[in-house]
C-alpha cells in the first residue's frame, strides 16, 4: 500500500502552519492531494508544492471568530467541496475538477424569521444527505444532496454552541444513524431517527474526528 496520503498529510499540515498563520478551518482531501483552509482572509486551496490559491466565493458573508464559530467545509459524494456561511442559509459548491463555484440558497422549512447560518456541515453517505448545525440557534438541519432544501430536525436536548458536526462510527447494525456535535465545551452524540426528522442528544463524548477537528474550533 502506498504511503503517499500519509506523506501528503504531513507535508500539507506543515505548509498550512507556515503559510496560513491562523487557520479557522482546515480540511485535508488526500485522495486529491489537496487541503482547504479558511482563515481571516478567505478560502484557500493548497496543493502540495503549488502556490497557495485563493478561491473566490461570490457574495460570501460570514461573521468572524469574535462573534461565532467559523464557516465550515464539507466534501460531497463526488469529491465536491461545499462551504457554508455562519450567518445565512447559503452554500457554495466547488467542482472537484474545474474548481468552478456555484451558489445555492437553501430553502428552510422552519425558522424563516431568523438569521440561520451553518457552523458545521457533513455529508452522510448512509443517509444520502448533508447535515448542518447552527451554533447560534442550536438547530440541526438535513439538507438534500442537491443543496436545495433544508429540513429542520426536531431534537430532544440542547445543541446550542455546536461548532462542527461529524458522522459517528456505527458500532453495530441499527436503524438509528449517529452524528457527533463538537463544541468548545465538549461533544455530544446525536441519535437520528430512521425518518431523519427527529433525534435525541446523548450528553456523552464521542470519538475525536480529525477530519472535523483540525483547525475546526477556536
Amino acid at each position: 500500500m502506498s504511503n503517499k496520503p500519509l506523506w501528503f498529510l504531513a507535508a500539507i499540515s506543515l505548509f498550512a502552519s507556515t503559510a496560513a498563520a491562523d487557520p479557522l478551518r482546515y480540511r485535508s482531501q488526500p485522495e486529491r492531494d489537496r487541503a482547504w483552509v479558511i482563515d481571516a482572509k478567505g478560502l484557500f486551496l493548497e496543493e502540495g508544492r503549488k502556490p497557495r490559491r485563493a478561491i473566490h466565493l461570490p457574495d460570501w458573508q460570514w461573521a468572524g471568530e469574535r462573534y461565532a464559530c467559523a464557516p465550515d467545509i464539507a466534501f460531497g459524494p463526488r469529491g465536491e467541496v461545499v462551504v457554508t456561511s455562519n450567518v445565512l442559509p447559503v452554500l457554495w459548491k466547488i467542482d472537484p475538477t474545474t474548481l468552478a463555484v456555484s451558489v445555492h440558497r437553501v430553502e428552510l422549512d422552519a425558522d424563516t424569521d431568523k438569521d440561520v447560518g451553518f457552523s458545521g456541515l457533513v455529508y452522510s453517505e448512509r443517509n444520502g444527505a448533508y447535515f448542518a448545525v447552527s451554533e447560534l440557534h442550536g438547530s440541526l438541519w438535513r439538507i438534500d444532496p442537491l443543496l436545495r432544501r433544508a429540513q429542520k430536525v426536531s431534537i430532544e436536548g440542547h445543541a446550542r454552541g455546536a461548532c462542527a458536526v461529524s458522522v459517528q462510527r456505527q458500532q453495530r447494525a441499527s436503524i438509528f444513524s449517529r452524528l457527533c456535535l463538537h463544541g468548545r465545551d465538549g461533544s455530544s452524540i446525536v441519535h437520528l431517527a430512521a425518518d431523519q426528522r427527529s433525534a435525541y442528544l446523548q450528553a456523552a463524548g464521542c470519538y475525536a474526528n480529525p477530519y472535523t477537528l483540525i483547525g475546526g474550533m477556536r
